[in-house]
Formats: C-alpha cells, sequence, structure tokens
C-alpha cells in the first residue's frame, strides 16, 4: 500500500506513550470499556483474569493511552451507542455494523493490548524476547488497521470482514453478561433487552454458517441459557475455521478500501474441521455453569447432545417461553 498507517504489530509497540491507535505521542488516555457501562452496570471495582490467570486488573484500571482526537472520535461513538442501547433491541438493531465492530473492536483491542504487554513484560524480567508469529502479526494487523477507521479515510466494500449478529434478549434487570476472546477477537454482550455477538475478523463465514439456525430465531426473544449456547456455537465454529481469512486491500483517492475475500472450500480441505461433540460439549458446560448443567447432563448416553436452541428430533427452534430455568 502506497498509504500506511500505524501498525503497532510490526514493531511491537505497546508503550502508554503512543496512542493505541494513531501511533502519535500522548499523555492522554481512555478506558478499555466505556465508562458509560462501568457506571450503568457497576462493575469498574470487579476484577478481570489475564489469560494465564497469574494477573488480575479492576475494570477500571484499564486504559489506553491516546490522542486527542482518538478520544474524540470514540466519545462520540459511545454516545450514539448508548443513544441506541436506552431503545433497547429495536435501537441497538437499528445502528450500522460497522459501528458495533469499532465499539466492541475498542474493547478486544484493549484487552489484547493489555495480554501484549504484560507478555512482554513477563518475559522482559526473564531475559528473553517477545515474539509473535507472522500469522498473528498479519491477523492483529489486519484487525488494528480495520479498527482505524473510526480516524482514517479506512472504507470497507463488498463482503465484510466480521459476522455481528444482534437479537432480543431477556434477561434479569440490571444484569449484564459478557464473553471475549481477545486473541480470537470474538466478543458477545447481553443485557435485558437484547445480546448481540461479534467475530471480528472471519469474513462472515460463521455467521453463513449459523444462518439456519439465526433464521429460526427471529420473532423470539432469547432466554439467556439460548444465548450462552448461541455464542458457544459461534466460538466454537471459529475454533474449527480451517481457512485463513484474506482482504484486498486498495489505495483510492479518498483513502483505503477493504475487502473481505469470501473464504471457499480449496480441494478437498472442507473450510469447517470435524465438530468434536466432546470439545463443544466442555465449552457449553463452561457457559451454561451458573445454571448447574454440566458437562455428563450435555453429552446423554444413546441420546442426542442437549440443546436449548433446537429441538434435537424435529430440530424445531425451542420457544424460550417452554424453558423452565431462571433468567
Amino acid at each position: 500500500m502506497s498509504q500506511s498507517f500505524f501498525n503497532p504489530f510490526e514493531e511491537l509497540i505497546f508503550d502508554e506513550h503512543f496512542c493505541f491507535l494513531s501511533g502519535v505521542l500522548t499523555t492522554e488516555n481512555i478506558p478499555v470499556f466505556p465508562q458509560w457501562l462501568m457506571d450503568h452496570f457497576k462493575f469498574g471495582e470487579e476484577r478481570i483474569e489475564m489469560m494465564d490467570k497469574s494477573k488480575t486488573y479492576h475494570y477500571s484500571d484499564l486504559t489506553l493511552p491516546c490522542s486527542p482526537k482518538v478520544k474524540n472520535a470514540f466519545a462520540i461513538l459511545d454516545e450514539k451507542v448508548q443513544k441506541a442501547y436506552k431503545l433497547g433491541y429495536e435501537g441497538m438493531a437499528s445502528l450500522d455494523e460497522l459501528l458495533l465492530f469499532q465499539w466492541t473492536g475498542r474493547m478486544v483491542y484493549g484487552l489484547l493490548y493489555y495480554e501484549m504487554q504484560y507478555e512482554r513484560n513477563r518475559l522482559l524480567r526473564l531475559g528473553e524476547e517477545f515474539a509473535l508469529s507472522a500469522a498473528l502479526r498479519e491477523r492483529f494487523g489486519h484487525f488494528h488497521l480495520m479498527l482505524q477507521s473510526i480516524i482514517e479515510p479506512i472504507s470497507f466494500v463488498g463482503k465484510k470482514p466480521w459476522s455481528i449478529v444482534v437479537f432480543p434478549l431477556k434477561y434479569s434487570a440490571d444484569i449484564f453478561s459478557y464473553r471475549d476472546d481477545a486473541i480470537n477477537l470474538m466478543f458477545s454482550f447481553g443485557v435485558n433487552g437484547f445480546g448481540f455477538i461479534a467475530c471480528l475478523q472471519d469474513n462472515g463465514i460463521i455467521g453463513e454458517k449459523q444462518k439456519e439456525l439465526l433464521d429460526k430465531m427471529k420473532g423470539h426473544t432469547l432466554h439467556p441459557v439460548q444465548f450462552e449456547e448461541l455464542y458457544a456455537r459461534f466460538h466454537y465454529s471459529d475454533y474449527i475455521l480451517q481457512y485463513k481469512p484474506e482482504y484486498k486491500i486498495e489505495n483510492c483517492e479518498s483513502g483505503i478500501t477493504i475487502e473481505a475475500i469470501p473464504i471457499e472450500k480449496k480441494g478437498s480441505k472442507p473450510i469447517f474441521g470435524f465438530w468434536d461433540e466432546d470439545i463443544f460439549a466442555q465449552l457449553l458446560a463452561n457457559y451454561w455453569s451458573v445454571y448447574g448443567i454440566e458437562r455428563e447432563d450435555i453429552l446423554r448416553f444413546q441420546r442426542p447432545m442437549l440443546s436449548f436452541l433446537e429441538n434435537p428430533y424435529s430440530k424445531d427452534f425451542i420457544n424460550p417461553e417452554a424453558i423452565d430455568l431462571p433468567y
């Protein structure tokens, strides 16, 4: 590309003096999680673990160095999302997917930033060099470039790089549920009124894989246990995806355009690997632990796997109102 933007994954720059998005020197910062969100659900003083479980932070202590330009751009975005949030499902569903990508991407990248910083510092104490594989540098670099669309002349054409689904969801009031996988660039968010799931760099293939189920959901307000199962399906599908998402990135007079190249089967290698019910059941059990549902309850001897989304025999969508579990 003749026109290039800051890419921290080229030199592995995760320094508090440089804006996380633009790379310019700065003394300002923004919280990884929007302040209004932490205030509304009062989780700022709760703790979050790094992936290796040996380091925790208060949510409110997670901040990203940023320039005034970036800070202002995310303040405007936060205001739009907060306004849509107050309108519930209809408000969130009306948001352009790019806004949801940018809003979600800021949180996912923030957690990724802390993982990178933590691992770099850990290795430095051991006298070892911090390095990332070429594949991860490329993947995270593409993600960072896409996130810069909030401040730079970067636009998306044709097929989008993400799968984002928004749906009605019923929770008890003031409950906030979110899950993330920063390394695999995934995020889920659920409150009373709506939920959404975002695979931020799958070129839409996971949304296509789950399309039949998503179509069956239309017109229903999901039970939280269904929400968790849906995210588990997206998450596991990402795990068994066998092709690397690729992009067509071009310069134009107005900036840079990004087009996701459709993921297609090549030769005999399927797009998704084998769906292992044992592994999926363990993942699902982790998500359903709040209901006391364990792996053994999901993998039932001589019976179909437990699901709260589809009847295992007819494949009909299960009416959320028929589920006798708490919200």
